[in-house]
């Protein structure tokens, strides 16, 4: 059953304000997103995504009480992401991501608010590349 706002809330608690967050800042720098929920399964549970035309700008993963923030990235991107003055970690997880043939596929676990703002910087690297 596809997740409503307040389902979301049950489940994502104090972060839910986050997630709508990231959600509204995707929303202001391309107006024109779509969004679209996915069940790929049981095993990987549902997912959110925000996409433009032909890619996906980020996908969102619900959790239980925290989300996942999701990107592919290219080979510019990358190297744009790498070079710019986000966490050492999140740069870490994107260095040892697994190179798929559409990009470089890394996630961020969102347990607080610490790394909204790298994530709203690598939602316009996505949109830059």
């Amino acid at each position: 059953e596809k997740p409503d706002d307040q389902k979301l809330q049950l489940a994502l608690g104090d972060m839910c304000e986050s997630w709508m967050e990231i959600r509204s800042f995707v929303f202001s720098v391309y107006p024109k997103a779509k969004e679209e929920w996915n069940f790929p399964g049981q095993k990987y549970g549902w997912s959110f995504r925000l996409k433009d035309k032909k890619r996906a700008i980020i996908y969102l993963l619900p959790r239980d009480r925290f989300f996942m923030a999701a990107f592919v990235f290219g080979g510019k991107a990358t190297s744009a992401a790498l070079s710019s003055d986000i966490n050492q970690e999140i740069k870490h997880e994107i260095e040892t991501a697994k190179v798929y043939a559409e990009g470089r596929g890394f996630r961020i676990a969102l347990r607080n608010d610490t790394a909204i703002n790298d994530v709203k910087k690598l939602v316009n690297i996505k949109l830059s590349y």
